[in-house]
């Protein structure tokens, strides 16, 4: 019965882990380029009372043994890099990645991050940037006098200036990919840092090494399933409320223990 308490209690924590989990999921539901995370559960050690296996008599053995497990933990919250709808917003400055890449975004502090959210815009000094500000990496320039802004699926970003009749190339985006986009550290703003788990970035124009194509004009929109997420809110809502009972019962158990009378 002790046993129980401590097993129910895992539990409770795994559950409280996952709803915590369930609940952000749910409110980047509307987030440009969110993806949803998973919780992953492991069973914990087991106590063996009896072996499977032994032997029962000169010629015979136990067929399972007694083996009491000590409950569940949280062994990993994975990130799902499945793709999100694609909404057409019409501003030439909306970009969604068709494949596995990311977008390289420069930090103040040099360092490169990497994101699928393409709602970009302008700065004061003609950059593309993030809506915090971060620039587009490789940095690209827009002209001031610049009318129209082409993005091609390759990544070639094309401008038409006032008073001219052809179009100027004036950069080109890259994307990256990773061995394992689920080892990526998660920083907030819609951004990610590689990790020893993740791999080093793979770099490339777009179209090519699976890093996928750009359409302009379009956002990916978060991946996240309303309707699954109520469901996985109710399994483990009633998982939280089977092991509180659990604990009750055990709880009950051990008071008419103590109450035994000779």
């Amino acid at each position: 019965m002790i046993r129980s308490l401590w097993t129910a209690a895992t539990g409770m924590q795994g559950q409280s882990t996952n709803i915590d989990v369930i609940a952000n999921n749910i409110a980047n539901v509307n987030t440009a380029g969110f993806k949803k995370s998973r919780v992953d559960f492991q069973d914990l050690l087991y106590d063996t009372l009896r072996s499977p296996g032994v032997a029962s008599s000169q010629s015979t053995q136990v067929p399972t043994g007694v083996q009491l497990g000590h409950g569940a933990r949280v062994v990993a919250v994975t990130k799902l890099f499945s793709p999100g709808e694609f909404q057409n917003t019409k501003n030439e400055l909306d970009l969604a990645i068709v494949g596995q890449g990311f977008f390289q975004v420069l930090l103040p502090e040099g360092e490169t991050a990497y994101t699928k959210a393409g709602n970009f815009s302008l700065d004061s000094e003609g950059r593309i940037v993030t809506p915090d500000g971060f620039l587009l990496e490789p940095e690209i320039a827009i002209p001031t006098d610049t009318i129209a802004i082409s993005v091609g699926m390759d990544g070639t970003v094309s401008v038409m200036e006032a008073g001219e009749s052809d179009a100027t190339e004036v950069g080109t985006i890259e994307l990256a990919r990773f061995v394992n986009s689920a080892g990526l550290r998660n920083i907030g703003k819609n951004l990610f840092l590689p990790s020893n788990a993740s791999g080093d970035a793979i770099t490339g124009a777009a179209g090519q090494d699976g890093l996928g194509y750009l359409e302009q004009g379009y956002l990916e929109m978060s991946n996240v399933s309303v309707v699954d997420e109520m469901v996985n809110m109710i399994t483990a809502h009633r998982a939280y409320e089977l092991n509180s009972k659990i604990v009750m019962v055990a709880d009950e158990m051990l008071s008419m223990s103590n109450n035994v009378k000779r």
